[in-house]
């Protein structure tokens, strides 16, 4: 991963590399709960994220998984992960649950509702909260 450091600040990506944070359950595979952790080593993933994800992987962007599974979950979900071949550089478990999110950063951040399939991404204007300036 290359980074690029101006004064000092936090590193960004060079180029066009994005660094996708990307949900598990009801994203990549079946909405999970974390209640029902014996339904996690047998669900199927949805094969159109495997694909796209795995290009993004060998197309040199970053791939972590952020997931609502608890820490006493992610040997589970690594393994599975590496069952079915997804790609990815790591795996961060502990995000809140609940959905509804608004996410605030030092960093560009953009989000994409997922809705059922992984399609290419194309650029769309759309109205979005933020700070008042």
């Amino acid at each position: 991963m290359e980074l690029e450091y101006k004064d000092h600040l936090s590193p960004m990506l060079k180029g066009d590399i994005k660094n996708y944070l990307i949900d598990i359950d009801g994203t990549i595979t079946d909405d999970v709960p974390n209640e029902e952790p014996e339904r996690m080593v047998d669900c199927i993933p949805y094969p159109d994220a495997l694909e796209t994800i795995n290009r993004w992987y060998d197309q040199g962007h970053i791939i972590c998984y952020f997931t609502s599974r608890t820490e006493n979950l992610k040997q589970i979900t690594i393994d599975w992960l590496d069952k079915h071949g997804f790609k990815y550089h790591s795996v961060l478990c502990g995000k809140p649950r609940g959905g509804n999110y608004h996410w605030i950063d030092n960093h560009l951040v953009k989000a994409t509702r997922y809705k059922g399939k992984f399609t290419n991404m194309v650029e769309k204007k759309v109205t979005i909260e933020v700070f008042e300036d």
